[in-house]
């Protein structure tokens, strides 16, 4: 436990998996308090409730008012707030056959849900004059993909919003950044239903092909770990990062081919 949060308390979106559970790992394992927030919990995410420090608050981002209870549940503070919760469908018909139902459910949950959960926090940040907001974007904001491209379109959406008001509430103590992962080791891509699967069965192959293929497309060789991205949240989120604000990280074992 590096203690560097210690006393602070952070709210964590789509926290009972993946990326999300990691973040909350390393929040409490620096100290804080940490708000679990997700539709439903995990064994993973109860042994970290149980071995304190962590509480899980249940909600769904898809409904509006759900953003304002999260929030609520922290008691009046929050020092630190991931935005993680979202959605990747994969559009293996191709862009005519995404409809305006499946659009929004995607702006909603990679987009709005984030403007909702800051909006509830933001005004306990002013107020202390101080806080960080980081979220978590994609690599498909700046590398979009027709196999996602609601998505794609929706976390590009999510880093302009961050850049953009980061210039309101930096001279107030608030930062902004986002977090660009690539290909992570979580069920959003190694799932049964997850990315590999679906692009596999559309495509007639192998599940393990497609992990392969992508993998071979980073000059590491492998996906990220989610705990290697909760590690940059975790320095972001701290005094460590107090200068940086407005900024995007990747983290995609050089995925995208330039910079």
């Amino acid at each position: 436990m590096s203690g560097e949060l210690q006393g602070r308390t952070a709210v964590v979106t789509g926290a009972s998996k993946g990326i999300g559970l990691a973040v909350v790992a390393a929040l409490a394992g620096a100290g804080a308090r940490v708000l679990a927030g997700s539709r439903g919990t995990s064994a993973e995410l109860d042994a970290l409730v149980a071995g304190g420090g962590v509480e899980w608050v249940r909600a769904d981002l898809a409904d509006p008012a759900a953003a304002g209870r999260l929030v609520d549940a922290a008691g009046g503070r929050v020092d630190v707030l991931v935005n993680n919760v979202g959605t990747a469908p994969v559009r293996t018909g191709g862009f005519l056959s995404v409809t305006d139902e499946e659009w929004q459910r995607t702006v909603d949950l990679n987009l709005l849900a984030a403007v909702r959960v800051t909006r509830a926090a933001l005004p306990l940040m002013l107020e202390a004059g101080s806080g960080s907001v980081v979220t978590v974007a994609s690599v498909n904001a700046t590398l979009p993909d027709p196999m996602v491209i609601d998505y794609s379109a929706g976390k590009a959406a999510l880093v302009a919003f961050s850049k953009a008001l980061s210039k309101e509430v930096g001279p107030k103590g608030v930062r902004l950044n986002t977090v660009s992962p690539g290909p992570v080791e979580t069920d959003l891509w190694l799932g049964s239903g997850g990315v590999a699967a679906t692009v596999s069965a559309a495509s007639g192959g192998a599940a393990k092909d497609v992990i392969e293929q992508t993998s071979q497309g980073m000059p590491t060789g492998r996906f990220s770990r989610p705990a290697e991205v909760a590690d940059l949240v975790l320095f972001l989120a701290g005094d460590r990062a107090a200068n940086i604000t407005g900024s995007d990280f990747t983290i995609d074992g050089g995925f995208i081919p330039t910079w």
